[in-house]
């Protein structure tokens, strides 16, 4: 058996893979949808919080900076949260499967193919991935839509801001995506000529051109800590790059979904067979509550304070539990999660207010949401 991990931003797919004699199989997949965008707003609103509490009470407080020293390989807990959900579900996996390897992504694009483009005489040197490591890297840079008319889910070409015959160059600031229509619309004409009669758009392609993608720097971050905890496993681990991934797909005529993403990983994902009726389950990574004390108006004061018990009757909030109710409006059985208060009173999701004794607890609240799709 195999774990493969295909990490993104915001969903990372996971696919579990066996060797069977006539080749390997998916037998189980999952996708994990990451909450980091949340913690990240979290955490300014904390801060915001803060601030705003420090200048009405120590207003004349003396500034203080560069007091506080990072531990070496820090990321912040936006990042940091991406790759404990990971590692969470490879020990989960791993109690219910006799794994003997893991495979990942460990860099999203090979920048040694992507370096010196204007060479002559070195493309036997570039190897099949090279076209497909730029045209991965573009479609993350540019959003996977056309940078003219912003058409979506249509195929898109490679395009040179300043065409070839114009001096343009093969380096990766000077490409971008565009449909079709676009690309044989705007032929050899410079972007300046192009896009003479709509400004905004020009300074927008211009302005994103020169960007670099520090969303894929940060989720690279991620890998290089993700590879080195998954080093601590003991198993041996296979890496890839994006590129390769999406040459692994692509050859074998697999959509685009994160869990296939991860089937087809490195080396191993060139041959790899896949159910067309597979079921994957979609995993929500919900956290476990919140750390706040205290909760505050829109101007920063304080208005309620959480109670210190985050238990009562033996239930948490987010617990799933059934409840057979016997009589009332809510008459019936149903299943959901709970929100508990500190009152035999309990909000059920989807139905109401419930007793707690008319609750069977099903499954406590481990941070996660479950889904079959």
């Amino acid at each position: 058996m195999q774990v493969k991990i295909d990490l993104g931003s915001k969903y990372t797919g996971i696919a579990l893979v066996a060797n069977f004699k006539r080749g390997k199989k998916v037998v189980w997949s999952a996708e994990i949808h990451h909450r980091g965008h949340v913690i990240k707003k979290n955490l300014d609103t904390r801060r915001a919080v803060r601030r705003s509490r420090r200048n009405r009470k120590t207003r004349y407080r003396q500034p203080r900076f560069l007091n506080r020293k990072r531990k070496e390989g820090w990321l912040p807990p936006s990042l940091i949260s991406r790759a404990e959900n990971i590692l969470t579900w490879v020990k989960r996996i791993r109690r219910f499967s006799p794994v003997t390897s893991i495979s990942m992504e460990l860099v999203r694009f090979d920048t040694q193919k992507l370096e010196n483009p204007e060479i002559k005489g070195v493309e036997y040197q570039r190897g099949t991935l090279y076209g497909y490591e730029v045209k991965e890297y573009l479609l993350e840079k540019w959003g996977r839509k056309c940078a003219y008319c912003g058409k979506e889910n249509v195929p898109l070409e490679i395009e040179h801001i300043v065409p070839k015959s114009k001096g343009g160059s093969d380096r990766i600031s000077n490409l971008t995506l565009a449909c079709h229509e676009c690309n044989q619309k705007k032929n050899n004409q410079s972007i300046d000529e192009f896009l003479a009669n709509n400004p905004k758009k020009l300074k927008q392609i211009k302005a994103r051109a020169k960007s670099p993608l520090k969303d894929v720097a940060a989720v690279n971050a991620t890998r290089w800590y993700l590879f080195n905890q998954l080093k601590k496993e003991g198993l041996p681990i296979e890496v890839g790059t994006g590129g390769q991934t999406k040459y692994n797909r692509e050859t074998q005529g697999y959509p685009k979904k994160h869990w296939i993403d991860a089937s087809c990983v490195g080396e191993s994902g060139y041959n790899v067979q896949l159910e067309p009726d597979m079921q994957v389950l979609e995993i929500t990574a919900n956290g476990h509550g919140m750390r706040r004390m205290c909760f505050v108006d829109k101007y920063g004061f304080p208005k309620s304070y959480r109670p210190k018990e985050r238990t009562y009757m033996g239930y948490k909030t987010g617990d799933i539990v059934l409840a057979n109710v016997p009589k009332g409006k809510n008459k019936g059985i149903h299943i959901g999660r709970i929100a508990i208060r500190h009152r035999p009173s309990f909000l059920l999701n989807g139905v109401g207010d419930v007793h707690p004794k008319y609750l069977t607890l099903l499954q406590k609240n481990d941070g996660y949401g479950y889904q079959i799709s």
